[in-house]
């Protein structure tokens, strides 16, 4: 965990699913207890953020590339990982080990560093039903990832925003954080 005198910090990643103009609701939650939040979105992702509110809200610019070389880096470490809301391009990607973007960069990483990772899937049923999807999250789920309980909405609904569990998130991180603080 971070210097016991400073909050833990917490990245959330964001991808581009309709949802995403809510990420304030799991900011708010994960400030409500006691975490510092840095986002970083997918280059899509960023498109559906208002970044000057996330940014506000968070004191951090949020991160959708690569720093250049000598540049300093605009978060502490990872003490833990969001990834909400995840689109099925993500869950695939990832659990197949495709970096080809800075979140995908930091979520193939963060098992390798001990780092507790949470998903919180957005896809339709279409989507959660391809059997790819539904091995990704079980290789996720493999390299110990935790995963959310979203229930997938119908196709072209744009459903399922009223119901996003964004608290979840924090949720399912609080027991292994704990034990991570426990450690130090």
């Amino acid at each position: 965990m971070t210097d016991p005198q400073s909050k833990p910090f917490l990245y959330v990643v964001v991808c581009a699913a309709g949802v995403a103009g809510d990420i304030g609701r799991l900011i708010t939650a994960a400030q409500d207890r006691g975490w510092d939040v840095g986002v970083i979105a997918t280059p899509q992702g960023l498109g559906f953020l208002d970044v000057a509110a996330v940014e506000a809200q968070t004191g951090y610019p949020i991160r959708s590339a690569w720093r250049s070389p000598g540049e300093a880096r605009p978060f502490p470490p990872a003490d833990a990982i969001a990834v909400a809301p995840a689109t099925f391009n993500t869950v695939n990607k990832w659990a197949a080990g495709f970096a080809d973007n800075l979140a995908l960069g930091i979520l193939c990483e963060a098992p390798g560093m001990g780092i507790p990772t949470v998903v919180m899937p957005y896809v339709n049923t279409a989507l959660a039903s391809h059997r790819a999807y539904q091995r990704s999250l079980a290789e996720l789920r493999e390299m110990g990832v935790l995963v959310g309980n979203y229930e997938p909405h119908r196709p072209k609904s744009g459903g399922g925003a009223e119901r996003y569990p964004w608290e979840e998130a924090i949720d399912l991180l609080a027991p292994v954080t704990a034990v991570a603080a426990r450690r130090q």
